[in-house]
């Protein structure tokens, strides 16, 4: 039996979801003060490798390709016959037509360390000879290798619902990243950071400090060399001019009442309507406000006998799981964008 004992009832429940997850027995802790201001006690299993290593270990010899091109015959020959010429060992591989535009899209995972005995690919080697069959298919691709981890930022302001489900993802190894910095305009999720060793910026933002917050930011995000910023309930705007820093690399998630019942609560508007249906919605961020392209969208059905708490509660569950299957599909690097829409690959 694991006690409990934070500085708010909220936080306190925040960090039991995490806490009944753990993997050992229950005598390794059986008390977690959690009201110290200045940061969470880490004991027990929190201080034990993460699976994460384990996972990684599997996944850190192969590569990804990406690819975005008119559609025509003999794609798919062409791209699996040059990985076999150079030695790769196709691991997973999904592709879709639009037929409306007339393109063709492609994920291909390949095995870029063959084993034993066996020579490594030359994945520069493949880079040079792929980019010459691209440019004569008029391809937009990417090649990505998984020995680097992607490094990623968190924002958030004061609610954390979103915040504590990603760590808790990130540290059972289930979001393969590297997590250096967590960002607020407010202390709120300090506590949280600390439980996990995370490096936190408290940068308060308002009307007048905007500009010089986000100049702060982006040079925090720099130092650490982000590639991925998720908006875990960021109750900011981001200027178009900081968005343009990071593009298709910021992550949002927002109830799925938009724009039907904007506002401050949607949820008190979408109780009074009568709705049938709650929703959240993951999307990358553009310089267009909720417009990016949708990455994961999900739904609840609710009845009259649902009340507004009820509401607000499901829809913090929806935002979890939407956001998290958003982060770590980015993650995996099974996402392309085209116009204002992305294909997600299984």
């Amino acid at each position: 039996m694991l006690r409990l004992r934070g500085p708010t009832p909220e936080l306190a429940l925040e960090m039991y979801c995490i806490i009944i997850h753990v993997e050992s027995p229950a005598k390794q802790l059986p008390w977690l003060d959690f009201s110290d201001p200045s940061g969470f006690l880490r004991s027990g299993p929190l201080e034990q490798p993460s699976t994460s290593a384990l996972i990684w270990k599997h996944m850190k010899h192969s590569a990804v390709l990406l690819i975005n091109c008119p559609d025509r015959k003999g794609l798919v020959a062409r791209v699996s016959t040059l990985l076999y010429e150079h030695g790769a060992n196709i691991l997973h591989a999904d592709q879709h037509q639009d037929h409306d535009l007339g393109l063709f899209f492609m994920r291909v995972e390949f095995a870029s360390n063959l084993g034993d005995g066996e020579a490594s690919f030359d994945l520069e080697r493949f880079r040079l000879a792929f980019a010459s069959l691209a440019a004569s298919l008029d391809m937009q691709w990417q090649l990505i290798s998984n020995q680097a981890r992607p490094r990623v930022a968190l924002f958030c302001s004061q609610y954390l619902h979103c915040m504590a489900d990603l760590l808790y993802r990130w540290h059972t190894g289930e979001l393969a990243c590297e997590i250096p910095i967590i960002i607020s305009n407010h202390t709120n999720v300090k506590p949280l950071a600390g439980f996990y060793g995370i490096p936190f910026a408290h940068i308060p933002v308002n009307s007048e400090t905007r500009e010089e917050a986000e100049r702060q930011q982006l040079q925090l995000l720099s130092q650490h060399r982000i590639d991925l910023i998720v908006l875990a309930r960021y109750m900011q705007i981001l200027s178009p001019g900081f968005v343009a820093h990071y593009p298709a690399s910021v992550i949002n998630v927002h109830h799925s009442f938009l724009p039907a019942f904007t506002g401050a609560r949607p949820y008190h508007a979408a109780h009074a309507r009568g709705v049938k249906l709650i929703g959240a919605t993951s999307h990358y961020v553009t310089e267009v406000l909720d417009d990016g392209p949708i990455i994961e969208q999900d739904v609840a059905r609710i009845s009259h006998r649902d009340q507004v708490e009820d509401l607000v509660a499901r829809g913090r569950d929806l935002e979890r799981v939407v956001l998290a299957r958003a982060v770590r599909w980015h993650l995996d690097r099974r996402i392309l964008c085209y116009g204002n829409k992305t294909v997600v690959f299984d």
